[in-house]
């Protein structure tokens, strides 16, 4: 009687030669470095390349490396990939530490290190009336419509926030009901912010923004060869061109036809800076902390730009028309009258 196990002995020895052969190396990612990813995923999750990445580390390094490298210290490389985290998705920061593998005290102080790390920055990437010359940026907004001069449109958008306690709770409140932080922004032709102004507010008109402004205060003073875009907020200023109140069809028309296809480069301005940072829909902190989280999503959006990083789907923001809360200046309605009859009486 022959033993079962004779012909199965060179079977089983046969399958681990096979297995051996053919074995299929599996490459583990390093957990420790957030960067050992394709970059399809790491522009998904954190709106930045891999050589983008690398730049803003290099960049923030001096401003937010551990002073340690005991108990696991976070690398730099680290720390910026968590605040990317956050500004992208906008989500709780327990999610964020959850995806990131770390705790959540340790989210919370990666992402202050960095938005006050890029506040450094903001007179770096965030200069009026842009980092190219003068001359192109007129030149760029005039291929738009043909409105001349330009160094600049304006607007506010609101960011909500959750309501902060305390008497002064009620000013947050916007026309809408909504707590908020209205933000003032200009922009050039390629939608490169030049100027923030995050510290207001919801309850404040836009037109008391650039008032209060210091830009404002430059250009009353001449600083400035050229002229600002906005919407009927704004009062019509000699440097600041708004539309005509509904106006007969002719030259006023072609006027406020190219005002309005030119500013909208600032809507577009605010749905890629909102397309990139999903934070910036609706901020769960404090307002000093907001504005400061703002004005360093800001500075991103600079860097993205200028680095021609992946520019996310643009959802164009509705225009508020909000109504003058004071008239004209006639300086103004003499630039407007002056513009209409060199660049639209056709």
């Amino acid at each position: 009687m022959s033993c079962p196990f004779v012909h199965e002995q060179p079977i089983a020895e046969g399958a681990r030669l096979i297995r051996r052969v053919f074995r299929i190396q599996r490459i583990l990612r390093d957990r420790q470095d957030p960067l050992a990813q394709r970059d399809s995923v790491l522009i998904e999750r954190y709106r930045f390349s891999h050589e983008g990445i690398i730049y803003l580390t290099n960049l923030l390094d001096p401003y937010v490396k551990s002073s340690t490298h005991r108990s696991r210290a976070l690398t730099t490389a680290q720390t910026v990939c968590i605040a990317l985290r956050f500004f992208v998705s906008g989500t709780f920061l327990y999610a964020v530490g959850d995806a990131e593998n770390i705790g959540k005290s340790a989210v919370c102080r990666s992402i202050r290190k960095v938005y006050l790390a890029l506040k450094h920055f903001l007179g770096v990437f965030v200069v009026f009336p842009s980092h190219l010359r003068p001359q192109v940026v007129k030149q760029g907004f005039f291929s738009i419509a043909g409105f001349p001069n330009v160094i600049g449109t304006i607007d506010c958008t609101h960011i909500a926030i959750k309501a902060p306690p305390g008497p002064n709770e009620g000013d947050f409140v916007n026309r809408k009901g909504v707590h908020s932080i209205n933000v003032q922004m200009v922009c050039d032709s390629m939608c490169h912010i030049t100027n923030v102004e995050a510290k207001w507010p919801g309850s404040v008109h836009d037109s008391r923004i650039f008032r209060e402004s210091g830009l404002c205060t430059l250009f009353e003073r001449g600083a400035y060869d050229g002229i600002l875009l906005g919407d009927r907020g704004y009062a019509c200023r000699q440097y600041f061109m708004t539309p005509f109140p509904d106006p007969n069809p002719g030259p006023r028309t072609r006027y406020n036809a190219a005002l309005a296809r030119t500013r909208a480069r600032i809507e577009m301005t605010f749905g890629q800076i909102k397309g990139r940072f999903q934070c910036l829909k609706s901020l769960r902190v404090a307002p000093d902390r907001a504005c400061d989280i703002i004005v360093a999503c800001a500075v991103l959006h600079n860097i993205a730009t200028i680095r021609k990083e992946r520019t996310p789907v643009v959802e164009v923001q509705p225009d508020d028309d909000l109504q003058p809360v004071h008239l004209d200046q006639p300086s103004g309605g003499a630039a407007q009258d002056r513009i209409v009859q060199h660049y639209f009486e056709y």
